[in-house]
């Protein structure tokens, strides 16, 4: 059970790490207030309107900006980018303390053996009468 909850918990933060430095953009077209066509990963479709707006030559450009209802919406979601320390650029005094660390706590959480006996090599003293059935004190 403890095993499984690990492996549970460092999936999540391996995940959590991978959103976190995901980024991307949505990129939406809209006509009006109607949503026409939107894209992850390439531009998003333009309408017949916009097209057509930019097509007659003998019209003043700034009356076409104003008819033209168009409008293009680009969400952009920046990920972290500070994730990619190496060992180069840690200071001299950085690298004593992780070096000290590692070797300090190396086997702290290693099993400690249950077959340990302190006092294999010493024999009880000898036993001339039963003291606990002469004054009848037990332990309970």
């Amino acid at each position: 059970m403890k095993e499984t909850l690990r492996q549970i918990a460092s999936f999540c933060m391996a995940l959590m790490v991978l959103f976190s430095t995901l980024s991307f953009t949505v990129d939406m077209h809209y006509c009006g207030d109607q949503l026409v066509d939107y894209s992850f990963f390439e531009a998003a479709d333009r309408c017949s309107m916009a097209a057509s707006s930019s097509a007659s030559p003998g019209e003043n450009s700034v009356m076409q900006m104003e008819m033209d209802c168009c409008t293009d919406l680009e969400i952009v979601m920046e990920g972290q980018d500070d994730l990619k320390i190496s060992i180069d650029q840690l200071t001299f005094e950085q690298q004593i303390f992780v070096s000290t660390f590692f070797y300090t706590y190396i086997n702290l959480f290693k099993g400690v053996d249950k077959d340990t006996n302190s006092f294999k090599e010493y024999s009880p003293p000898p036993l001339i009468r039963d003291i606990q059935i002469l004054d009848q004190t037990f332990l309970i």
